[in-house]
């Protein structure tokens, strides 16, 4: 992830929690608010309810592997919260509630990109 589309500083972290709009699924919470820049930003919070460091860590790493592919539209904060469960879900479940967390707030330039992504590894 490139450092222009890392969401790092408190203030936009709370300014994203604050104003911004909320999605969640078993895994995962999104929020989301206008940047009104070229690009998006996105930030991660996995807090010590998830596990030790090498488990908040992991996870971590599979959230931004699974936002990188997804063709998300420019002038978003993006925050994408870790709830427990999610430390023991599967790379590909973390992928799939990633983009439908995407698909329901409608930030996605697409369709369908799991789906279209798991047809053409077949």
């Amino acid at each position: 992830m490139k450092k222009r589309e890392r969401l790092k500083a408190r203030k936009d972290f709370v300014s994203v929690y604050r104003k911004g709009r909320a999605w969640a699924t078993q895994f995962l919470v999104l929020r989301a608010l206008p940047n009104d820049l070229p690009h998006h930003r996105c930030g991660f919070v996995v807090s010590k309810r998830v596990g030790k460091a090498v488990a908040r860590n992991k996870l971590k790493r599979r959230l931004r592997e699974g936002l990188r592919p997804l063709p998300v539209q420019p002038g978003w904060d993006l925050i994408l919260l870790a709830r427990p469960p999610a430390a023991r879900a599967s790379y590909h479940e973390l992928r799939e509630a990633i983009a439908n967390l995407l698909s329901r707030a409608r930030l996605l330039d697409g369709a369908d990109p799991v789906g279209q992504q798991a047809r053409e590894e077949r």
